[in-house]
């Protein structure tokens, strides 16, 4: 599966683009997650140069969920058990990104 399809592209803000904006105007346009664990990556901007995004991670625990780079190649190369890759939510709707921060913050699933 691609992680980051031309469609999402397409409408994904360059690295640095939303710098200047407030977390409840700007979006989340994928969200990519483990399908064995529960790390997930919500991705609000990428570079196609570097394959290096921007978004919200969180590796497990909602206290230590944090904004940060993602390496996409990184995740596109990690070999999981049962030849498993990182996935993409199909179904995963258009988010403000404030709205993913505090329910992953209060533990709830997104």
């Amino acid at each position: 599966m691609k992680l980051l399809t031309a469609t999402i592209l397409k409408s994904m803000p360059k690295l640095g683009d939303t710098a200047e904006k407030t977390s409840d105007k700007i979006k989340v346009r994928a969200k990519l997650f483990n399908p064995l664990g529960p790390q997930k990556w919500f991705i609000t901007e990428y570079d196609p140069e570097t394959k290096e995004a921007f978004g919200f991670v969180t590796l497990g625990d909602p206290q230590c969920a944090e904004l940060g780079y993602i390496s996409i190649q990184e995740l596109e190369d990690l070999k999981l058990p049962l030849r498993l890759k990182i996935e993409r939510d199909l179904h995963f709707p258009l988010t403000p990104l404030n709205e993913v921060m505090e329910k992953i913050r209060a533990g709830k699933h997104v």
